[in-house]
């Protein structure tokens, strides 16, 4: 448990670049790293980080390009990534699965598992090439509540099914599971960051005792992931506490609904919905529920209202901290504007920089002002709270 009580992280405030490599729900490849022109300005990239003190960063290896074959690996331009990192003083930590798996496999593949946790020993071996002596922080999959409901309930993207959200999220913990054995077998120091969105569900005004009951456990289903990691549920995929270590959180604007998925809880009314609930009593819940250091590991928001979210994200996150709750981080993503998944000539406008588009070029960074100047304010209102902080010791050493 030692392991557990260190904070890898070389900067609170960090950066995702958006890198999924999914199928989208018409079937087609997309491939963000670089449709948002990050493998090809990624020097300018971590230079603009500078000015927001941002030293750390979630990027990924993109599973589908990496495997082409099945147990041959091409590594080039993670190495490159890499190389860059180190020449700039970027930490990066590594999305092995972001949505995309390898054209032959899909969650229900009766390989899948073997061929993740292959995957994540041929990473580490590499890596270790590389970087000998770095520190090593891996999320093996992304987001497994999401995109066990996207592609098992929802046909939204691979195996498109529906009704089998359960069966899906069983074979994505399968190679979850074995991927960090895996990954602890080949270095015992890599540490392991989950990211699984955080979430509330409510019941409709005026409910059922059914609706409540419902809702309930919808509500508590978005810990499932992490129950499987931990080995307090399906023991028999061979979790364990252990491998609980840094416990990653993604929150949205529409984090918060109502049952049904049809009518969400706004989040900036001047009178709120009694139902909704701050970002500091969800993280709250998570962190006791596992009692491990905690990281806001995605949030954002589109279009204009970004300053205002970003400003209620300093707050919340504040509050914990000044109270001792050993938040480690906050990563903002998308930092670069990304395009839709199913839709890709529709742009979000949800990152720090905007991308301006240019036939034939990679998208030029535009600095959205506003949300870069309320991005200053929220970082000194957190460095306040940890200054005048004087229980966070105790609390990361509780852990």
């Amino acid at each position: 448990m030692a392991l557990f009580s260190t904070n890898p992280f070389r900067s609170f405030w960090m950066a995702g670049y958006e890198c999924t490599d999914q199928l989208n729900c018409f079937g087609n490849r997309v491939d963000f790293l670089p449709l948002t022109g990050h493998t090809q300005l990624l020097a300018e990239d971590y230079a603009h980080l500078g000015p927001f003190n941002i030293r750390t960063v979630r990027e990924g290896i993109r599973w589908s390009q990496i495997e082409k074959t099945p147990y041959q690996y091409d590594w080039s331009l993670v190495k490159a990534m890499l190389l860059e990192g180190r020449r700039q003083g970027i930490q990066q930590i590594w999305d092995m699965c972001h949505f995309g798996y390898p054209d032959d496999l899909t969650p229900l593949h009766p390989q899948f598992a073997r061929r993740f946790a292959a995957l994540c020993r041929a990473f580490v071996e590499f890596y270790r090439s590389v970087l000998p002596d770095d520190e090593l922080i891996v999320t093996p999959i992304n987001e497994v509540n999401f995109i066990s409901w996207l592609g098992g309930d929802v046909r939204g993207t691979s195996p498109y099914c529906v009704g089998q959200g359960w069966e899906v999220k069983y074979g994505l913990m399968r190679a979850y599971i074995e991927g960090v054995a895996a990954l602890r077998e080949a270095d015992p120091s890599v540490r392991i960051l989950t990211t699984e969105p955080l979430v509330q569900i409510v019941p409709p005004l005026n409910a059922t005792n059914e609706q409540i009951i419902e809702a309930a456990t919808a509500d508590e289903n978005q810990f499932q992931s992490a129950d499987m990691l931990g080995g307090f549920i399906c023991p028999e995929l061979g979790g364990s506490p252990d491998f609980l270590d840094l416990l990653g959180f993604n929150y949205y604007y529409n984090n918060q609904w109502e049952l049904g998925f049809q009518t969400f809880l706004p989040w900036g009314d001047p009178i709120p919905d009694p139902r909704w609930l701050p970002l500091r009593k969800l993280l709250l819940k998570a962190y006791r529920r596992y009692n491990r250091p905690i990281v806001l590991t995605e949030t954002s928001h589109p279009g204009i209202d970004r300053p205002h979210w970003i400003r209620m994200i300093g707050e919340e996150c504040s509050a914990l901290v000044q109270e001792g709750v050993p938040l480690w981080g906050v990563c903002l993503y998308p930092i670069i504007d990304r395009p839709d998944w199913d839709h890709p000539t529709q742009w979000h406008h949800s990152g720090l920089w905007d991308a301006e588009l240019i036939d034939g070029e990679p998208p030029r960074r535009v600095l959205y002002q506003p949300y870069a100047q309320a991005l200053l304010e929220a970082q000194v209102m957190v460095e306040n709270a940890s200054a005048q902080s004087a229980t966070v010791p105790e609390a990361v050493a509780a852990t």
